[in-house]
């Protein structure tokens, strides 16, 4: 797994670094050669978030902790995607290598030494609404109007259909399409 660190406003040590990679190296067995790790570790007002996204053919798994200590947000961030990986661990064996999901498993049980409880998933509503080509602006106004955190629209621009999507910091996200090669 190639592995990305960087710092936001903030410098890091190579002994944090050191850290990160060790850490991330549990994954190892499940991700591969070709999967991408990003670390984003940003300091805001005395607390530290540490971001981690690793991404391999098309799947993307992310996790992200606040803590006054960076070390504390790093142990609680690998244990999310720990958690992903056990709660998901049949869906993802038909898609990435199911002999390591097994191995992880087995070595890193659930915090209360259980594996969690694997869920289908249940969709309860469908819902079906025509999409009207609109400019981004327009979508936050649609998106803000409604009292919704997310809006699906046909972007005017592209023709593609996209997502945009309010951010905990109070900002927006837009999502688009990339067609993956």
């Amino acid at each position: 797994m190639r592995v990305t660190i960087t710092g936001r406003k903030v410098t890091l040590r190579d002994h944090f670094k050191e850290l990160a990679k060790k850490k991330l190296s549990r994954f190892d067995k499940i991700f591969g050669e070709d999967a991408n790790a990003h670390v984003v570790v940003t300091l805001e007002r005395n607390r530290q978030t540490v971001e981690i996204t690793i991404e391999q053919k098309g799947l993307i798994y992310r996790a992200e902790a606040t803590d006054f200590e960076m070390n504390d947000a790093l142990d609680q961030v690998i244990s999310a995607l720990g958690r992903q990986i056990r709660k998901n661990k049949t869906k993802l064996e038909r898609r990435i290598h199911a002999a390591a999901v097994d191995q992880y498993i087995r070595d890193y049980p659930g915090e209360n030494g259980q594996d969690e409880e694997e869920k289908e998933y249940r969709i309860v509503r469908t819902k079906h609404f025509p999409i009207k080509p609109i400019s981004v602006d327009e979508a936050i106004l649609e998106m803000n109007m409604l009292g919704h955190q997310f809006y699906m629209f046909r972007d005017n621009a592209t023709g593609e259909i996209n997502v945009v999507y309010k951010r905990r910091d109070g900002d927006y996200g837009l999502l688009e399409p990339d067609s993956e090669e």
